[in-house]
């Protein structure tokens, strides 16, 4: 296996390992958004090395996929090229193949994209069925890997399917994007030497995506790079937002309204106020939606302190940068965000954004704070206006086992952030509104996690605990 151009991944990693040294037959299910690397850490944990592997193609109707199929045997067998029937015939050719494989080694096969080749009317997933039942179950050295970015598909068909795909799958791998750490190491090895503040704000408009971030240049600043690959005319991710949702959700138009809905309220919305926004109908197929895109990592499910009910926000760091400055700009200045430099509504989308990054990275700032260890439960907390406190508003809580209780305030600045009378008052309040409205015992520990601290003067001392954006990298 090639390891070394691997950043990161080393649970899959090791849980890939543990698929190959088991003497069982493997159903591997990768899963994670489109361009997150499912593809590259198969192709480099196998090292391209696979007995069969077929990749399926978007929007083609059944015959173009069994053609595909023919292409791809023929190219393994060396036969003349016959093109299968259906799917059924597909599937019983690939086995009188995988017959044709010694059987002192493993077997790999590798279908990538697997829910493009499930068209309309094509049978796929019946005959899929009929193979692994039929045969692959049985056949001891066969190591079955499935990829697809189409999570609802994946959901439906691998993770819930209640026919002859039940409970078949033997591991399930979630690809997440990369974590700040992670994006700081890759951008390493392609010669890019950014300071964290700079590595914070790219991660705040494109999040962890590998090949988001593989498009970044070495000998251009942050700012001209993001002109670059959004801006310009023909850019790289000019119009990767109508693909992204269409190759992730069938009906991609309704998943689009509910995004845009959740892009316009900051801390999130209920179920109820996304039917409201979104104008969609209220039944079970929204929330079947929402359950697809949190699935999918577009969404985050925030519990509310004191509250029952879900609140949704829109996580995706794409999705929120081009409902905020790409929808609207695209086309109009080649250096739109170089311009944007002091911007009020671009000060106003990092202090919000950093916010998400912060809620992404929840295990490095329980370290900075010295709590790993001990258990915990993450919320919000939005005032219901009781004693003159209406918009008290609390970022992130952090209550723990131990009694204690981190209020954290989410800042986003150049340097130290400086509390001044006015804020100072304004965060006495939160807490005593706090205090009063949830009638909480625990020990209260006003925490900051900012950029580069907290300035010391007369108003810091308010601060019992300090977690700053190096913290957010380990």
């Amino acid at each position: 296996m090639d390891r070394s151009e691997i950043i990161g991944r080393k649970q899959e990693i090791d849980r890939l390992d543990r698929c190959m040294d088991s003497s069982e037959p493997q159903l591997i299910a990768l899963y994670g958004r489109r361009r997150v690397g499912k593809t590259f850490l198969v192709n480099h944990y196998f090292n391209g090395r696979f007995d069969f592997k077929l990749t399926g193609i978007y929007d083609q109707p059944v015959d173009i996929q069994l053609k595909n199929f023919a292409i791809e045997l023929s190219g393994q067998t060396g036969d003349d090229m016959v093109i299968p029937s259906d799917w059924m015939e597909a599937f019983s050719m690939l086995k009188s193949y995988i017959e044709s494989r010694p059987d002192d080694s493993k077997v790999v096969v590798f279908f990538d994209e697997m829910p493009w080749m499930d068209t309309v009317k094509s049978g796929f997933v019946a005959a899929f069925e009929w193979f692994w039942n039929s045969y692959g179950n049985a056949r001891t050295n066969l190591v079955f890997v499935i990829c697809g970015s189409a999570t609802s598909w994946m959901r439906a068909n691998l993770d819930a399917n209640k026919g002859g795909l039940y409970n078949r799958l033997t591991c399930r791998l979630y690809l997440r994007p990369f974590t700040l750490a992670e994006t700081e190491q890759y951008l390493q090895s392609r010669g890019i030497s950014w300071s964290r503040y700079d590595i914070v704000e790219c991660y705040m408009i494109i999040g962890g995506i590998p090949y988001y971030q593989s498009l970044l240049l070495p000998d251009m600043s942050l700012a001209q790079n993001v002109d670059n690959i959004f801006f310009r005319k023909r850019a790289e991710l000019w119009d990767e937002f109508r693909f992204l949702y269409q190759t992730l959700f069938k009906n991609s138009a309704a998943y689009i309204s509910i995004a845009e809905a959740l892009s316009r309220k900051r801390n999130g919305m209920t179920r109820d106020e996304i039917v409201r926004a979104s104008g969609l109908p209220n039944n079970g197929r929204i929330t079947q939606m929402l359950d697809d895109m949190e699935y999918s990592g577009f969404v985050r499910i925030n519990d509310q302190y004191g509250v029952k009910g879900k609140r949704y926000q829109l996580s995706d760091y794409y999705s929120l940068f081009y409902f905020r400055f790409i929808k609207d700009n695209y086309g109009r200045d080649e250096h739109f965000w170089s311009h944007m430099l002091d911007n009020p509504a671009r000060r106003a989308w990092a202090g919000l954004t950093f916010e998400q990054v912060c809620m992404d990275h929840i295990p490095q700032i329980k370290k900075g704070l010295g709590i790993s260890g001990v258990l915990s439960e993450n919320s919000v907390w939005t005032s219901r206006g009781d004693d003159g406190h209406d918009g008290a508003q609390i970022d992130l809580l952090i209550k723990r086992r131990d009694r204690v209780t981190n209020i954290c305030e989410i800042k986003f600045s150049t340097g130290e952030f400086a509390i001044d009378k006015k804020y100072d008052l304004a965060l006495r309040n939160k807490i005593t509104a706090f205090q009063s409205e949830t009638g909480t015992k625990d020990t209260l520990q006003l925490t900051f996690i900012t950029t580069y601290g907290v300035k010391k003067n007369k108003y810091s001392g308010i601060v019992q605990n300090e977690v700053t954006m190096d913290d957010l990298f380990a």
